[in-house]
């Protein structure tokens, strides 16, 4: 027991070890490129799309097998405890004319037995006991189902490449999203902490002007409040900036165990698009769902001549190679006594060989017009996938005319939010001058300080507006795997 409980406590002990090495790790600093680059490679979207490809790639290749030579063997040993007794025509086994009724008479074959003598069939047509092992190949000459099927595989591919592509843009602009909103949310922490400070000085002003008649304790209050309402929403943002991260963590498959850091400053963030460029460079098909939509469209007309090739002759060779022995015991069976007279009913058969070639030609005539109306549902379908670009065209125009309007209201917002926050700045500095000068009231200044406060809050939403707009705007035009995806 003691021993016992000497391996637990070191298991626990080495728990625990591990457990404070990984709450001691130091936090990893990622940019928003190195994000990206970490989420294409570590997601679980993106490596179930990467299986998806190397599922690809051996459809392909399976594709390819059927026409190779198809070869198997096989090996039989079989033991008839009670064989069937074989009767027979001397017509029939000699050509001497016989009636039906009149069965060869065993003694016709073994002269010392008797006619009625109740003589098993291993007697002369099999024994007990056979082996047989043989190869048998096939081979496909000519079939034009499986030249459709090539190019098929090949195109299934594609589309796995294709939808690579589309989920790799979606996991991008994940990222984009949470990695600005954790960064907003970080350099709005900042802010809070100067304008805690700001107000806290203010406070303590305050408290002295009272102290010395010169204000009263109601703007003491008053100030008081402004600063815990400012340290109240500070601890919430704190708690938004951690589940903002670990949204960040969960979206790149990061470890949720281990600490993340953002490396990087609103100040290096543009928000500058040149719309005509955008205008001017777009195609459709720079668009990764309008990509896996015209592979799609390309697997439908390859099942389309798929169902004509149903219709067409099929031809394929044939071999048969083998060797077979009998005997009277299974165990002789594997003896490798080789010249046993084979009619002797006793001993060991040695092995003989068979052979056989062939081939064979199948041509469909008529199948009750199943393959008719399976070809109508393949048209149908290709049809439908038609409507299907009609339909992605319409709304891509539109996603494009939403997110150029979005992009162009955000930018303008952020510019007026801008312009406001640096006024409530300045108006700020200037009422506490007052203030402090004895020329302006405490109301002023913590009214000023709300502004301004409020003005931040408005800026750094419509900051964030504005990324996602731009976000968004890259999307529509397809900019966003040039942009960011580095393979």
């Amino acid at each position: 027991m003691k021993s016992v409980y000497r391996i637990s406590f070191f298991v626990a002990a080495w728990l625990m070890a591990n457990q404070l090495t990984a709450q001691t790790q130091p936090a990893q600093s990622f940019t928003l490129e190195q994000c990206i680059d970490y989420a294409i490679k570590n997601s679980v979207t993106m490596q179930n799309s990467i299986l998806d490809q190397e599922i690809a790639v051996s459809r392909v290749r399976e594709t390819i097998g059927i026409g190779l030579p198809q070869i198997s063997g096989s090996v039989n040993a079989t033991n008839n405890p009670q064989l069937p007794r074989f009767f027979g025509q001397k017509q029939t086994l000699y050509g001497f004319v016989n009636s039906a009724a009149n069965p060869i008479p065993y003694s016709s074959f073994f002269p010392t037995l008797s006619d009625n003598t109740a003589l098993a069939a291993q007697n002369f047509f099999q024994l007990k006991n056979s082996l047989s092992g043989s190869v048998t190949i096939n081979q496909l000459i000519f079939n034009v189902s499986y030249l459709v099927g090539l190019r098929a595989s090949s195109a299934y591919k594609d589309l796995a490449i294709k939808t690579t592509a589309q989920n790799k843009e979606q996991t991008i602009e994940q990222i984009i999203k949470s990695f600005y909103a954790a960064l907003i949310n970080q350099e709005r922490m900042k802010l809070f902490e100067n304008n805690i400070e700001r107000v806290d000085s203010l406070l303590k002003n305050t408290i002295a002007l009272n102290t010395n008649g010169f204000a009263e304790s109601i703007d003491v209050d008053r100030t008081q409040v402004s600063l815990n309402n400012l340290i109240t929403e500070k601890a919430k943002f704190e708690r938004l900036q951690v589940l903002s991260v670990e949204v960040l963590k969960f979206q790149m498959n990061y470890p949720m165990n281990q600490s993340l850091e953002l490396n990087g400053s609103i100040s290096e963030i543009t928000t500058d698009v040149e719309l005509d460029s955008y205008l001017k460079e777009w195609d459709y098909k720079t668009r990764p769902d309008y990509q896996v939509l015209e592979t799609n469209r390309s697997l439908q007309n390859l099942n389309i001549k798929n169902k004509y090739a149903a219709g067409m002759p099929v031809l394929s060779a044939s071999a048969n190679l083998g060797y077979s022995k009998q005997s009277t015991t299974f165990g002789d069976l594997f003896s490798k006594a080789p010249n046993v007279p084979e009619m002797s009913g006793i001993g060991v058969s040695k092995l003989y060989p068979y052979s056989s070639v062939g081939m064979t030609l199948n041509v469909p005539i008529f199948s009750g017009l199943q393959r008719t109306y399976q070809l109508q549902q393949e048209k149908i379908k290709l049809q439908k996938i038609d409507n299907s670009f009609k339909s992605l065209k319409s709304g891509i125009d539109l996603e494009i005319k939403q997110a150029v309007t979005n992009y162009q209201n955000s930018v303008q917002s952020l510019n007026s939010q801008k312009q406001n926050m640096g006024l409530a700045d300045r108006v700020a500095r200037v009422t506490k001058i007052k203030y402090q000068q004895g020329i302006g009231s405490n109301i002023e200044v913590v009214d000023a300080e709300s502004s301004l406060k409020e003005s931040q809050v408005n800026y750094y939403n419509a900051l964030y507006d504005a990324l996602v707009a731009k976000t968004d705007l890259d999307k529509a035009f397809g900019k966003i795997l040039p942009t960011y995806a580095k393979n």
